[in-house]
């Protein structure tokens, strides 16, 4: 499976996407920094709390963020907390593609 968001980083637009065969990511972005601060982010390993049943119930795991599509979303959350590169949940990635550019 195949999943595609949208980012920014400075003032530059890009993508990640995930591939779910072969548990890799490729970053698309017109900015060198942000494309390795993103790259090493997703080649990390991320403590992150995760929630559960309740607003207080929280447990502490270990995210790799490129095993599995749900880890690599998950993981996605924290990247502008650690990055600075801002994940854009709702902009089409292919009008990113066609536009990468504010």
């Amino acid at each position: 499976m195949n999943y595609s968001v949208a980012v920014s980083f400075n003032n530059a637009l890009g993508y990640i996407e995930y591939d779910g065969e072969t548990k890799s990511a490729s970053v698309v972005l017109d900015d060198d920094r942000g494309r390795a601060l993103a790259d090493k982010f997703l080649h990390s390993i991320h403590e992150i709390l995760i929630p559960h049943e309740t607003l207080l119930d929280f447990t502490r795991e270990a995210i790799d963020p490129l095993a599995s599509v749900g880890n690599f979303k998950v993981a996605l959350t924290k990247l502008w907390e650690e990055t600075g590169i801002h994940v854009d949940w709702s902009r089409p990635v292919e009008y990113v593609k066609l536009h990468p550019h504010y």
